[in-house]
This record gives structure tokens, C-alpha cells and sequence, in this order.
């Protein structure tokens, strides 16, 4: 399968989100590393993978939970 790769700038124009709020708000809460995007040769450049930023935006619509670091979420 083949993924599509994004800067954040790019990421931006898709989803309609500042490039500001994608690295300051959604990076690390919403955006997980590792999942949603990487960090190609260890470096500081940061590409975001489309296919499962899209599979996982409309998840969590009506669910109610507590999101946990692994990316997960407490239904507790």
C-alpha cells in the first residue's frame, strides 16, 4: 500500500487547520507520532501520513472518553 506523505503546511491546506494549530494544539494530543506522523532519518522534519489522519478523523465523533498517551481512549 502506498502512503501519502504531507508536510505540515500541506496537512493544512487539506484539513482547513492553521499550520500553527497542527504543531502547537494537534501534534502529540490529537497527532500521535508513529502513527500519524513521522520523523524520516531521526530528523527534524516532520511528515504526516494522510491515509491515517483521514481513517481516524471521524472516530472519536460521538464517542465519549478519556484519551490516554498510547493513543487510546478510556471508556471508564
Amino acid at each position: 500500500m502506498s502512503l501519502t506523505y504531507l508536510t505540515t503546511d500541506e496537512l493544512s491546506g487539506v484539513i482547513k487547520y492553521d499550520s500553527r494549530t497542527i504543531r502547537e494544539r494537534l501534534k502529540d494530543s490529537v497527532l500521535i507520532e508513529g502513527v500519524h506522523y513521522i520523523r524520516p532519518f531521526g530528523g527534524r522534519k516532520i511528515l504526516y501520513i494522510w491515509e491515517h489522519i483521514e481513517r481516524d478523523m471521524g472516530s472519536s465523533v460521538g464517542t465519549l472518553g478519556i484519551p490516554m498517551a498510547n493513543g487510546g481512549v478510556c471508556h471508564g
